[in-house]
């Protein structure tokens, strides 16, 4: 299975940089207010779905394109291209992501950022690596110390709809926040020690799964904003572990305020 992933989604990262290269001529549509959606997304995701169920055919599939598609105890979660606002805008930082799960427990996953050049894969129990090199979350202890990353992406024009309040609340806190816009990214970031952590609301769990299992493997924690664990809802928060009941006090304090 786990070489099989790495065939489709070095694949579907060939085909990403194929369509990245031709913009101009790339069909775009506004799935929402603040999210797009392209013909490259949709063409990739139906190029893993039919492999898969080709190779797996009792396998369940979570795609962002196309939905559920049922299956026995083994699900694919795939985003096929994360970060496509800046995909659509010539930026570098989208991947495609993969995760499967077993029995609903994530057991692999792959994040492949073709045009930065980034392989991440993880398997439950047995590491995680960027380009075949072993990972680990960083060592800093403090959130004065730490760099985080956060997206607004996700949150609407509405107000009360956005991300300021948590950043509000953190900024005075760390040595400083970034935004790389794709949220599998983030993820493989903070599990590459790159960053301390990320969190997001309004998030999709194709989106972060194979995130999820690559900051576990390299060490580090990941829960909603609350530093609660248990099934997936809109919410993540990573960290490499040492800052995590630290920035989960902080966001516990934004939801009161937010809440009054």
């Amino acid at each position: 299975m786990k070489q099989f992933l790495r065939e489709i989604i070095t694949e579907a990262g060939r085909r990403a940089v194929d369509y990245h290269q031709r913009l101009s001529e790339l069909e775009v549509t506004d799935k929402s207010d603040t999210e797009l959606v392209t013909e490259a997304d949709k063409a990739i995701e139906d190029y893993l779905v039919g492999r898969i169920k080709e190779r797996y055919p009792n396998h369940g599939i979570y795609g962002e394109e196309t939905g559920e598609h049922p299956g026995g105890e083994y699900r694919w979660l795939i985003d096929p291209i994360d970060g496509t606002t800046s995909f659509v805008h010539g930026l570098r930082h989208f991947c495609v992501s993969i995760a499967v799960e077993k029995a609903g427990e994530l057991i692999l996953g792959m994040v492949n950022a073709p045009e930065l050049g980034e392989m991440f894969e993880a398997e439950k129990g047995k590491g995680a690596f960027l380009n075949g090199k072993a990972i680990r979350v960083s060592g800093r202890s403090s959130l004065r110390e730490s760099v985080l990353g956060t997206s607004l992406g996700c949150y609407g024009f509405e107000p009360g709809e956005d991300n300021l309040d948590y950043i509000l609340g953190v900024k005075q806190q760390v040595r400083n926040i970034r935004f790389f816009g794709s949220a599998a990214l983030h993820c493989c970031y903070v599990a590459s020690g790159w960053l301390e952590g990320y969190w997001q609301s309004r998030i999709n769990h194709y989106d972060v799964a194979a995130g999820m299992l690559m900051v576990s493997e390299a060490g580090g924690r990941y829960s909603d904003l609350r530093g609660e664990t248990g099934p997936f809802s809109d919410e993540i928060m990573v960290t490499n572990g040492r800052i995590h009941e630290e920035l989960a006090g902080i966001f516990r304090g934004v939801k009161v305020k937010l809440s009054k």
